[in-house]
């Protein structure tokens, strides 16, 4: 299953979990609205793909990754420094995965939320923050980092909490919520000050301290994040293209100043104006066949291959081919179109296509883990350049008086995705994207019938 949710300004973080497989496909359709006349000559394919589509894959399990033995090993000293390491890092970004999610969920239903509910989440932070808390390493390198994991913890879990304090529908129940909420926010921050984890500047500065945390999410993130390498398919292909389309037509224009040579004799102001024109022609001919050779040879083609590699052992861990092409509506899968249902208003529409073949070896991933989770960020700022600024005038009559208002002028865009497993489809969802120039306003899922 995969989950779509909006992140800053124009951006869609695409997430799923990938079980152990022997081949899986992913698949994204972005139909834009025609009325954009966004296509190949405005934005290339290879350019949105650099600029617009951002993956990063990290080891993933349901199982809680508890590094309490390896803090008592580590204490005796009988765990290496990155084994530590690695350990917390596992565990630390297990749970703010988890509590993202929680906290998302409750928000996104936008119903109201009962005491219990909202206690259980609590509960279940400090159970886990204690359990963290319960063995802290006596060797100082081991330590710091130790700190630096429970720091950004303490701060999330504040974060998250507030999140919901700010957000939650005021229920009959939302004073007890709000009032269990903020005491385990107050005693985070408590815990940090009685620490001394951030300095008095740090804390009395939120941009400051937003960044320090930031930086603390990516020293998490690290021991658990896979390394990739992109490696752009069909540079031998474009020379033999090249060489093979300069060659072809150079037959071409030597026969012609051959048979030039013999019509108009000697070299003459006559024989000079033909082959300048036959040398244009070159030029010209040249290039236009060296496009359609390479679209020829390329069509259905992967572009681009990634790599992975394990960050703590460097090993190959796995492949992924990737597609970016686009598309006519009428040349889609039929699950697509039937998903995308094609009306009226979509004829003109433009389909942008990604598509990636990915390969793993799980039997060389870390200890205990077999899934990995792919976040993928779609950035469509590319797209709202193409979008027209301003807003427009709407008139309305209410108890016989007519009323003006002003509204901004949004675009809907539809993001289709599939997934499938060994050449069968396993999940196709369909979201309705609302947007304007300046961010997303809205994503809603739609079910497919």
């Amino acid at each position: 299953m995969i989950t779509v949710e909006k992140k800053d300004g124009h951006k869609l973080k695409i997430s799923h979990v990938i079980p152990e497989t022997t081949n899986r496909q992913l698949d994204l359709y972005i139909f834009v609205p025609g009325e954009l006349g966004l296509n190949s000559n405005i934005i290339a394919e290879d350019e949105f793909f650099h600029n617009a589509i951002q993956g990063k894959r990290t080891y993933y399990s349901d199982v809680n990754h508890l590094p309490l033995v390896h803090s008592r090993l580590a204490s005796r000293g009988k765990l290496s420094t990155e084994q530590y390491r690695l350990s917390l890092s596992l565990y630390a970004y297990q749970y703010a995965l988890a509590l993202e999610k929680t906290a998302q969920q409750l928000l996104d239903d936008k119903e109201e939320r009962s005491l219990e509910e909202v206690e259980e989440v609590a509960q279940l932070t400090q159970r886990i923050l204690k359990r963290l808390r319960r063995n802290v390493p006596t060797d100082k390198k081991l330590h710091k980092y130790y700190e630096n994991v429970d720091n950004y913890l303490s701060w999330y879990t504040e974060q998250r909490l507030l999140e919901l304090v700010a957000h939650l529908p005021r229920s009959s129940d939302y004073s007890n919520i709000k009032s269990l909420l903020l005491e385990v926010c107050e005693k985070e921050s408590e815990h940090r000050y009685k620490h001394d984890y951030n300095s008095s500047k740090a804390m009395e500065d939120p941009t400051r301290m937003s960044n320090k945390m930031r930086l603390l999410r990516r020293l998490i993130e690290y021991p658990v994040t896979m390394k990739e390498k992109t490696t752009e398919l069909g540079q031998n292909t474009r020379k033999v293209v090249t060489g093979f389309a300069a060659g072809f037509v150079m037959i071409f224009v030597t026969l012609m100043l051959i048979e030039a040579r013999g019509v108009l004799g000697d070299i003459t102001a006559s024989f000079i104006l033909v082959l300048s024109f036959i040398y244009a022609a070159r030029e010209v001919f040249k290039d236009d066949l060296k496009t359609i050779l390479w679209r020829m040879v390329r069509k259905g083609k992967p572009k681009w291959r990634k790599q992975f590699f394990d960050v703590n052992s460097n090993q190959l861990i796995g492949r992924q081919l990737e597609w970016m092409e686009y598309c006519a509506f009428k040349d889609l899968d039929k699950e697509i179109r039937k998903v995308r249902k094609h009306k009226v208003s979509q004829h003109e529409e433009t389909v942008l296509h990604y598509k990636s073949t990915t390969r793993m070896s799980p039997t060389k991933f870390l200890t205990g883990y077999e899934q990995t989770r792919e976040s993928i960020m779609l950035d469509l700022r590319t797209i709202t350049r193409l979008m027209e600024k301003g807003s427009q005038k709407i008139y309305q009559l209410k108890d016989g008086q007519v009323s003006k208002e002003t509204v901004e002028k949004r675009h809907l865009v539809n993001l289709v995705t599939r997934e499938m497993v060994d050449e069968k489809t396993i999940c196709v969802q369909r979201w309705k994207v609302i947007m304007n120039r300046s961010k997303i306003i809205d994503i809603e899922p739609i079910e497919s019938n």
